[in-house]
């Protein structure tokens, strides 16, 4: 079973002098000598070294009060999150999971060992409580892959305690290089072991994957700014596949924007794109944003019914409309993570990844791509806006009913390839695209709310349907009903003159 933790830490060019005197640093009434331990690391990565690309590391170490499997994810500089598994011959699958989109199909295999002999120091405040842990590492690296080059060196390291106030790191600092002690220039041991121990005349293989995931010079054409947008889209969905399998917050959502995105970029510029190459990415990309809506529908509504219910007075919630409400919640719940985590070892998921990466690596541009940005990319900006203003006007002159709830939740669909198209005009476009983004997300909250009670509505007609047929009261879900109808009629009041304010507003 894994274990995750947030690791802060610092990293120094150190020589043979030893630790600097820390005693003089804000905050710290004593340094504890722990003694030197010795560790043993062997980083795992593909042949083509894509996890040190992303700047992950996969190793397993023994020796220290660690010792085991270890995945590093970046999340900030001197900030990553650190997961932990039991120590075993192979790599445990619930790591192996996790750099699956990174690593798809390629083999995970040892890369470089690093021994490291250890002069640990704990800072402690004058309380006993542990501020820091210090460190000088005297390591020693070998490339396993290769031409198998050495190197060694010896750093200083400083890793803030556990929920420990990052600031304290920069009273540390200025200690260290008041004391002569500069910032490491690597970020890590092995992007310094990669570096030092590349066969001679061969350039690091990561340097080189690095440079080929960067935007290639300056955004010129229609095509460099759509390129660009894409680009961005296929690396959310990579970055954030293995936030997904831990179901951390608002990961599932944020995945299947990127989707959506991409999938709306397709269509928006199939001027700029071949729709014969793109169309097929598009509908796996469908597939992959209804997989994983499975679950996020019903938590948004789970979410909007629970509010709902806490703003009725007790004496209005007839029969067990919580618990009710709960099971409902919970009825696919059990399965969710795990059926999810089938999708992203699937085949067909992967698949989508590797085709993602040829149409960046390579996209299938057509000749209006070379074109200037200003008109091709403001051609297709206003086409989208054109289709939504005949929607909401279409919308707004029907009455009300199923067939206008239709037309108001196709209206919202349209606003969302609107807002996404024009994001991908603001770095040409600049000011009026920004409003533009801004007033869809204003127009796509306000659908937005309308769907969701249209949705609700549904759900609390099956919900009472079931609490009527076990023979409780369906008092409480009729009011729920009614007041979720007032504010739907609120959102189609209040959408004539919102949508007029959109029109009259900048244009691109």
């Amino acid at each position: 079973m894994a274990d995750t933790k947030r690791e802060i830490e610092r990293k120094y060019e150190s020589d043979d002098s030893g630790l600097p005197d820390l005693t003089g640093v804000v905050g710290v009434a004593s340094v504890i000598d722990k003694g030197v331990v010795h560790l043993d690391a062997t980083y795992y990565d593909t042949p083509d070294e894509r996890l040190a690309a992303a700047s992950i590391t996969l190793r397993r170490r023994t020796g220290g009060s660690d010792a085991g499997w270890h995945l590093k994810f970046p999340v900030a500089p001197g900030v990553r999150d650190e997961i932990h598994a039991a120590l075993s011959d192979t790599v445990p699958r619930s790591l192996a999971g996790l750099v699956r989109s990174r690593v798809r199909d390629a083999e995970l295999r040892p890369v470089v060992r690093l021994r490291s002999d250890r002069d640990l120091r704990d800072l402690l405040d004058a309380d006993g409580r542990l501020l820091a842990e210090v460190s000088v590492d005297a390591v020693r690296a070998e490339r396993l892959t290769d031409a198998g080059g050495t190197a060694q060196w010896t750093e200083l390291e400083v890793e803030l305690a556990d929920d420990g106030d990052p600031a304290f790191l920069d009273k540390v600092d200025k200690r260290l290089r008041k004391a002569g002690v500069r910032p490491s220039g690597s970020a890590s041991k092995l992007a310094r072991a990669l570096a030092e121990t590349a066969p001679r005349g061969k350039k690091d293989r990561r340097d080189r994957k690095q440079r080929k995931a960067a935007p290639a010079g300056p955004l010129v054409t229609a095509g460099d700014h759509l390129l660009a947008y894409l680009r961005e889209q296929r690396d959310t969905i990579v970055e954030l596949d293995p936030a997904v399998r831990q179901d951390a917050y608002d990961s599932v959502h944020r995945m299947r924007v990127a989707t959506r995105r991409m999938r709306s970029a397709f269509r928006s510029y199939g001027k700029l794109l071949d729709r014969g190459m793109t169309d097929p990415l598009g509908e796996e990309l469908k597939w992959l944003a209804g997989e994983l809506g499975v679950d996020r529908d019903r938590e948004v509504l789970t979410e909007r019914l629970t509010a709902a219910l806490a703003e009725v007075d007790r004496t209005l919630v007839h029969g067990p409309v919580r618990t009710r409400l709960r099971r409902w919640a919970d009825a696919r719940r059990g399965g969710s993570r795990r059926r999810l985590t089938g999708v992203l070892d699937s085949p067909r998921y992967l698949a989508l990844l590797d085709g993602l990466d040829a149409l960046v690596d390579a996209p299938p541009f057509l000749p209006a791509a070379a074109g200037k940005p200003e008109k091709a990319i403001a051609r297709v900006v206003r086409k989208d806006f054109g289709r939504l203003a005949e929607l909401v006007e279409q919308a707004v002159g029907l009455p009300p009913g199923q067939d206008r709830d239709l037309a108001l939740h196709e209206a919202r669909k349209k606003a969302k390839r609107t807002r996404y198209s024009a994001e991908t005009a603001v770095p040409a476009l600049g000011a009026p695209a920004t409003s533009l983004v801004k007033s869809m997300k204003t127009l796509q909250t306000l659908l937005g709310d309308h769907q969701d009670s249209v949705m609700t509505r549904q759900t609390l007609r099956e919900l009472s349907a079931v609490a009527h047929a076990a023979g409780e009261s369906s008092f409480t879900y009729g009011l729920l009903y009614g007041r979720e109808e007032r504010r739907a009629v609120t959102a189609e009041t209040e959408l004539p003159a919102a949508w007029q304010e959109i029109r009259d507003g900048p244009q691109v």
